[in-house]
């Protein structure tokens, strides 16, 4: 009796785990989209993080998967993902501040900053975690010189 308890209790607190996480997710499409773009940046910079950190054993082949991965990415047209309105005030799901929208030359001028900087560690990931760790400042640099001008701090 207790072991189906505990198997129903289980099943009821994973529906509501998937409840809660279905509940933050936003139904806009270019949210999601967008959302999704940040999740593979931050998977790739995370490989590469790890490896100019110490964390994780430098892997030239794996620096270069990443660092190719990220190239692709800026490059993509996200512009479709930015409608006006989709901001953390009209969809509580996302982080991205209404400022956004009023100063988009500058968004614009930080996601090139964030481009160069993917094409230099490109060129850098597969020498050596030197010039990994040499390229990854920029990189990380770019990445936060727009989340902290557009993006509101984690609750």
């Amino acid at each position: 009796m207790m072991k189906k308890f505990s198997i129903l209790a289980a099943g009821i607190l994973s529906v509501a785990a998937i409840g809660a996480a279905i509940a933050h997710e936003s139904e806009n499409p270019a949210v999601k989209a967008r959302t999704s773009i940040m999740q593979l940046y931050s998977f790739n910079l995370g490989t590469l993080g790890g490896m100019a950190k110490g964390e994780v054993e430098y892997d030239a082949e794996a620096a270069t998967r990443a660092a190719n991965n990220l190239v692709v990415l800026t490059q993509i047209d996200q512009s479709a993902m930015w409608p006006a309105g989709s901001d953390n005030v009209s969809d509580p799901s996302t982080r991205a501040l209404p400022t956004i929208w009023e100063n988009f030359p500058d968004v614009g001028a930080k996601g090139q900053a964030m481009a160069d900087a993917a094409v230099a560690m490109q060129a850098a990931a597969g020498q050596d975690v030197d010039a990994l760790k040499a390229a990854m400042g920029d990189l990380g640099g770019s990445c936060s010189a727009c989340h902290k001008a557009y993006r509101a701090p984690n609750d």
